[in-house]
């Protein structure tokens, strides 16, 4: 049955909404992914060091990792439109700065605003879609991940023609443009926004990070969750380095990488499809494996077609996973705390993003090479599967949903 279509005093249906919020992080998301690329090529413009470009590139994730939690806690607290509507204008705000004044301060605080306030509204949306439950809830989180690979895609496309075209300067206003179409939209959602916020009993009590690492199936989403967002960051780091060590070109490694990105748009598209037949954790455990199996043997081949091959493969596996561990979250995230559970998730992410970097580039320089490192990803994610051996078994026996924590008309 279709959903009822709102009168013009009432809120927008689930259906429609949900579009609305993907559109919404889709436009943010653009900022981010473009911004990372604009940053880098800007800083190397000024002169500046790898390592202070290395320096950069972390920033978009510090501040993340430390404040996730404590985002989700507070929209878990006020509802998602006043953080929305901050988040907004801080992307817009941390896109300007480099257009008013180039240097490698003002860069530092795009990074830290850019990439704190995509964080706070990635968080606020992914709480706002899990509402639904069901297959809906599965649905949405599908195109929600569809919305963020697609962005991913198209901001760093602008960026790098932006650039070419219109300078170094230009681009960063070019890119605030997407956050503020975002904030308009924010600002005509608001009576939506704050209808469907309910206040949770348990807002009142003394919580901590720790309630949600007591719980094992939370632990365990947390776990896959974590490696497998680790395995699709290693692949974007060591693969540029095996392909030179290899003889490969700059275009040839961009396009190993770009089979890997067109893959993930290319499952998430199927994913309404597959969920239909396949559990959340028989994807997962069936990602950790393939991708566990395409590390190991990675770096045995050179020749290109093979290459993108498995990059293609891995993509599949990867791009996956997202919406079956969003709704796993919702599900077993304890009542009113579904912001801070997002919030924990986006801390683990961030936190390997600053640090894997960081400890592979030491490894790599004390083993010789970046072979090893495919096999220790590939060994990681081995282990993941053992610890979540049982999970599969957990879910098939759960129910299919667990009751709202919306109104019934979300």
């Amino acid at each position: 049955m279709s959903p009822p279509q709102p009168s013009p005093q009432s809120p927008p249906s689930a259906f429609a909404s949900a579009g609305v919020l993907c559109l919404l992080i889709m436009l943010v998301h653009i900022a981010i992914s473009g911004g990372r690329v604009a940053v880098t090529l800007t800083a190397l413009q000024l002169g500046r060091s790898t390592l202070e470009v290395g320096v950069l590139i972390a920033v978009f994730a510090l501040l993340p990792m430390l404040c996730s939690v404590k985002a989700g806690r507070l929209i878990d607290a006020i509802g998602p439109y006043k953080p929305m509507r901050a988040s907004a204008i801080m992307v817009i705000v941390g896109a300007l700065v480099p257009f008013a004044w180039q240097s490698l301060p003002s860069l530092m605080i795009a990074a830290v605003l850019v990439g704190t306030g995509h964080m706070t509204f990635q968080i606020a949306v992914q709480r706002q879609m899990g509402q639904s439950v069901g297959e809906e809830r599965l649905r949405n989180f599908s195109w929600l991940s569809l919305s963020m690979a697609t962005s991913g895609l198209v901001g760093p496309l602008i960026a790098g023609l932006s650039i070419d075209h219109f300078g170094h300067r230009t681009v960063f206003a070019l890119l605030a443009l997407s956050p503020m179409l975002c904030l308009f939209g924010v600002t005509r959602m608001r009576r939506y926004l704050v209808a469907s916020h309910i206040k949770a009993a348990a807002s009142e009590v003394k919580r901590s990070v720790t309630d949600l690492l007591a719980s094992r199936s939370l632990r365990r989403v947390f776990v896959a969750n974590m490696l497998l967002s680790s395995a699709w960051d290693t692949h974007g780091f060591v693969v540029p380095i095996f392909g030179v060590s290899a003889g490969l070109s700059a275009t040839t490694i961009g396009l190993v990488l770009a089979t890997f990105a067109s893959a993930t748009i290319v499952i998430r598209l199927a994913l309404p499809f597959i969920q239909r037949h396949v559990r959340p954790w028989q994807l997962i455990n069936g990602a950790l494996v393939a991708a566990g199996l395409n590390f190991l043997l990675y770096p045995f081949f050179s020749q290109v077609w093979i290459l993108m091959s498995m990059s293609f493969a891995l993509g599949l596996a990867l791009g996956s996973t997202q919406p079956g561990i969003l709704a796993l979250l919702q599900h077993h995230a304890p009542p009113g705390r579904a912001g801070e559970a997002f919030g924990l998730r986006m801390a683990l992410i961030n936190g390997c993003q600053v640090t894997l970097p960081l400890a592979f580039g030491a490894l790599g320089a004390v083993m010789g090479g970046v072979m090893p490192l495919f096999w220790i990803t590939a060994a990681a994610l081995g282990a993941g599967r053992w610890f979540t051996r049982d999970a599969e078994i957990a879910d098939q026996s759960a129910p299919a949903s667990r009751p709202p924590t919306a109104p019934p008309h979300l």
